[in-house]
């Protein structure tokens, strides 16, 4: 059974100006998320600056996650990214993040030290193996310099508590080669905002979101609009939706989407060091597509 169909928000995590957690914020955006139709909460991912949270931060990050959606209006799942270059460090974070309550955990691929595909094979069974969760294994090479091929997908398709792919090479060729090789063994959702019809329609079933934080609504209803057969209606919306993704990805991901948590009043704050804050010029345009977009 898929972890989810539609649209996961990898929401941002808001700090504080002293730097820890706003929970408050957090609550806010999450239960936004949830009013407005997203199908996952995806915490502790890029978007949520997971690479400046140190263990006992992501671990109080994914819990608020689980506890506010517990409260909240609407069970949809939680999903926490875990992952690292450090196997043994996972495995560690990841029972830590079982126990919080989380759904299913987000595995990107090793960076900087990188692996084979050999070692793309051991790491992820390694992890999946000693820990009862669904994966979601995460493939983005311009971040990691290390691209998860489609064998390698289909290989780790055999365990079976890996449950699916978020893919981010921005590569539909590769991507429609995924869904050949491993059928109904994995999901696939797609790791970028523009590319998700495409992906769907070579037998996808959504997209882990970064525009989903300010347009959850607009997000679940392109995928869902597909599902039900309005092709159209939704290659549209995908059409409709990519200046603003264009903005939102103008600069390092998640500052410019921040910025438009902030505009919105969410109280999102500023991205940890060493992500800044987004240029007058960018702010500008960020706006003007959130205004034509009926965001502001």
């Amino acid at each position: 059974m898929s972890i989810f169909i539609g649209s996961g928000t990898a929401v941002c995590t808001p700090f504080k100006q002293a730097g820890g957690l706003n929970r408050e914020a957090y609550e806010k955006h999450i239960l936004f998320q949830i009013e407005n139709n997203a199908d996952a909460i995806v915490a502790c991912g890029t978007t949520g600056e997971v690479s400046t949270l140190n263990n006992d931060e992501h671990v109080e990050v994914a819990r608020a996650a689980v506890e506010i959606v517990k409260a909240g209006p609407r069970k949809l799942p939680v999903i926490a990214g875990a992952g690292g270059n450090d196997t043994n460090n996972i495995l560690q974070l990841g029972k830590r993040l079982a126990k919080a309550g989380v759904d299913a955990l987000m595995l990107v691929t090793p960076y900087y030290n990188k692996t084979s595909q050999k070692g793309l094979i051991e790491h992820f069974s390694l992890i999946a193996k000693e820990i009862d969760l669904p994966i979601v294994l995460y493939n983005v090479p311009t971040r990691t310099s290390l691209n998860m091929l489609p064998k390698t997908v289909y290989e780790l398709s055999k365990i079976e508590n890996i449950a699916a792919v978020k893919e981010a090479s921005g590569n539909i060729v590769q991507i429609t080669e995924i869904i050949e090789y491993c059928g109904d063994k994995i999901d696939v959702y797609a790791g970028n905002d523009d590319y998700v019809v495409p992906l769907l329609a070579v037998g996808g079933k959504g997209v882990i979101s970064t525009i989903g934080n300010i347009a959850p609504q607009q997000m679940h209803d392109l995928v869902y609009k597909f599902i039900e057969g309005d092709i159209k209606g939704s290659a549209k919306m995908q059409i409709e939706m990519m200046g603003l993704i264009r903005a939102l990805f103008a600069d390092v991901n998640p500052m410019p989407v921040k910025e438009a948590l902030n505009l919105m009043g969410f109280n999102s704050g500023l991205c940890r060091r060493p992500l800044t804050t987004i240029s007058e010029d960018l702010k500008s345009e960020l706006t003007s597509q959130m205004k034509q977009y009926g965001l502001l």
